[in-house]
């Protein structure tokens, strides 16, 4: 058998990064394929950025042909609709050019298609109904295939819903009873690549594993509450007092995670999300373990054996901060600004009035310096203009601490500090823009 060469689709992402990395320890040539990578991702020169889902048939199959592969692995996924998401474009309409791909490169090639667990009659959301849609396409598609359906993903590394898990389990606050109770099958994102490499080292061929669907997850069933009593455990944290979040609450998340989403950010806690939860995690693996020989790792083994290190901690205390602290700061700016330009015009005037600056400048600064406050505000607000805005935030505040030193330098003695405090609304801008890294 010769070197077999993987294509991994969604090579940035939880599952695609980890299996990327581990299939290539494992020995086999694997070219990881995301439309965009960190720099801490492109470990080799097949890491490669594309824009995966705008790629015809005909660009889909010179790229399998191009790198002469015998494994494709299709990692790609998206939670919920939204601005440049898609969930019928990613897992229905690409699924179904890639297939097609498959079937004109002329090459004997196995797909390796992540996919989720449960029964397709539960299935209420986008993200569910296309995500089954591509399975029967799979499945009428007559190339060797293999669906695998993971549980709940526990990584070394936390994206999404994982890292809302363990934001939970670092503070005294748990969901509410019901979704607590919801079972919660997880695996081990290693066992996830160990079955790829299994697949890989049989021949696309081979009868039994030809056309294969399988839910992946360990055998005991086990709740929310269990996952995260784990990462409690972890963490150090399972002896305290904990509240239990209304319902309400949850709600009310959901909707302004929804709203975050059509500013671009990625959220866990959205309303599709929370559908997913409330239906749960669950399978039967039998006929994975009967078929590959592997035992999958129990939820102690992915999570307890060793205790979490500094870096889990502050990750997890400071993934749902990242949110309260962009929010506070478009709040910041964009009400400071509209006080001073709509509600409290004429005292912002003579602040620069009292300090002798001339009346024609008056005016023209008042405005000029409101709406720049605003704007900065609004970049902060979206996604996209995030890092340009606090960026901007941290040169406005110095300039104005060191036009006020020179202009007006008994403001920084007077009673309410404004200037003063100034300094510490740079430093959290300066903690916003090295946490908005999500992967």
């Amino acid at each position: 058998m010769g070197e077999r060469t993987i294509l991994v689709l969604g090579a940035s992402g939880l599952i695609g990064r980890f299996v990327t990395d581990d299939l290539r320890a494992r020995g086999f040539r694997v070219v990881g394929l995301a439309r965009s990578l960190s720099s801490a991702q492109k470990m080799s020169s097949l890491d490669i950025e594309l824009p995966i889902l705008s790629l015809d048939t005909a660009a889909l199959t010179r790229l399998l042909r191009g790198h002469a592969v015998d494994i494709v692995v299709n990692c790609l996924g998206v939670l919920q609709d939204g601005p440049g998401s898609d969930t019928g474009a990613v897992h229905r309409d690409f699924v179904a050019r890639l297939l097609a791909a498959i079937g004109d490169s002329g090459r004997a090639i196995r797909l390796v298609h992540i996919s989720i667990p449960g029964a397709a009659e539960a299935d209420r959301t986008a993200f569910a109904t296309t995500k089954r849609e591509a399975e029967r396409l799979i499945a009428v598609s007559g190339i060797p295939y293999a669906v695998l359906r993971p549980g709940f993903v526990v990584a070394p590394s936390a994206y999404g819903g994982s890292a809302m898990l363990r934001a939970l389990a670092a503070f005294p606050l748990d969901l509410p009873d019901k979704e607590m109770a919801t079972p919660f099958q997880p695996v081990a994102v290693e066992d996830i690549s160990a079955t790829i490499a299994w697949l890989a080292a049989r021949d696309v061929d081979e009868a039994t594993v030809k056309a294969v669907s399988w839910d992946l997850m360990q055998t005991e069933l086990v709740t929310m509450a269990g996952v995260i009593k784990e990462f409690r455990l972890a963490f150090g944290t399972a002896g305290w007092l904990r509240v239990a979040m209304p319902a309400f609450m949850l709600e009310l998340g959901a909707k302004i995670g929804d709203l975050a989403c059509h500013l671009g950010w990625m959220p866990p806690m959205r309303s599709t999300a929370i559908a997913e939860l409330r239906r749960g995690v669950r399978g039967d693996p039998s006929a994975w373990i009967t078929a590959t020989g592997i035992t999958p790792k129990t939820l102690t083994d992915m999570i307890g054996r060793h205790p979490a290190t500094v870096q889990d901690k502050w990750f997890a205390r400071l993934f749902l901060v990242k949110a309260l602290i962009l929010a506070s700061l478009v709040a910041f700016w964009l009400v400071s600004g509209f006080i001073a330009l709509f509600v409290s015009y004429r005292a912002a005037a003579a602040i620069l009035t009292g300090h002798n600056f001339p009346p024609a400048l008056v005016d023209p600064i008042t405005i000029g310096t409101s709406l720049m406050d605003m704007s900065i505000g609004a970049l902060i607000a979206f996604r996209r203009t995030a890092a340009i805005g606090l960026v901007a935030g941290i040169m406005a505040s110095l300039g104005y601490m060191v036009g006020a030193a020179i202009l007006t330098p008994d403001l920084w003695i007077e009673p309410l500090g404004a200037l003063v405090k100034t300094g510490p609304a740079i430093v959290l801008m300066l903690v916003a823009l090295l946490m908005l890294d999500n992967r």
